[in-house]
């Protein structure tokens, strides 16, 4: 199949979460082009083998290089943490990846309880494991996984009742007693207004698709024959391994979703 584009930007996710971090993305660089892959199929990669990740993550940017790609910004804490040392091993292009917010929230002068929101795997890793010993002690700080909230996700619909049940279970112990909120799926960004219905309007929320596509941004303008000029027409087109015409009208549902701040 022909690629939609040439000299484009990869953005791949486990599913749709990523596009909370592709909406970042196109504010920072809207002259780029962009086409976001999710895969849908395996979702959520949160709950998988760190090997099995692995080995779906570097499928996905194979296909994209042998496309033209010329970056790859993985919007998934699970594959970043699985998979970008590898990807960065075997290809010659830049890798972005994201990371849970933990810095922002756990080092701001106002938070002094925070709570990292996150998948099984993403907790379980050694990257993860470092951010906390690195930043966990500016603040008090826990973490909780939350099984299922990204799969759930993915089905629409959010503001079924089910869905602030699943948030009740995961997030009511700690309403009124933290300060911030790290969304450590990119999927979670989707469900702010849910969120804030469980722990009250106090709670200020982190995640880290700003950061990511500010450093999109510079890795850019590090390498100028990297990018278009700033007039060059922008644009987004979306794939899924559910290759379906439902899928994709999903997909760009979720694109044009506004976020809460």
């Amino acid at each position: 199949m022909r690629p939609a584009f040439k000299n484009y930007i990869g953005v791949m996710d486990s599913g749709l979460g990523g596009i909370s971090v592709l909406q970042e993305m196109t504010r920072e660089l809207p002259n780029e082009r962009y086409v976001f892959f999710g895969d849908s199929a395996h979702a959520p990669y949160g709950e998988k083998s760190v090997e099995t990740v692995q080995q779906l993550t570097l499928s996905i940017v194979e296909k994209m290089a042998a496309e033209g790609v010329k970056a790859i910004a993985i919007a998934c804490n699970t594959a970043t943490s699985a998979a970008a040392g590898l990807l960065r091993k075997t290809f010659d292009m830049p890798i972005i990846g994201i990371e849970p917010a933990l810095k922002p929230a756990a080092t701001s002068a106002d938070s002094h309880r925070v709570l990292v929101m996150a998948t099984p795997v993403t907790l379980s890793l050694k990257k993860y494991h470092d951010l906390w010993e690195k930043y966990a002690g500016y603040a008090d700080c826990a973490s909780q996984p939350c099984p299922g909230l990204a799969r759930r996700i993915e089905q629409g619909n959010l503001d079924a009742p089910d869905v602030i049940e699943m948030l009740t279970r995961f997030l009511g112990p700690y309403r009124g007693k933290i300060d911030s909120l790290v969304l450590g799926c990119t999927h979670y960004p989707f469900v702010k207004k849910q969120i804030r219905q469980v722990l009250g309007d106090g709670v200020k929320l982190y995640d880290g698709g700003r950061g990511t596509a500010r450093e999109l941004h510079r890795v850019l303008a590090s390498r100028h024959a990297l990018r278009r000029p700033e007039d060059g027409p922008g644009g987004v087109v979306f794939k899924s391994s559910i290759d379906t015409p439902e899928e994709i009208q999903l997909y760009k549902m979720f694109y044009h979703m506004n976020l809460e701040e």
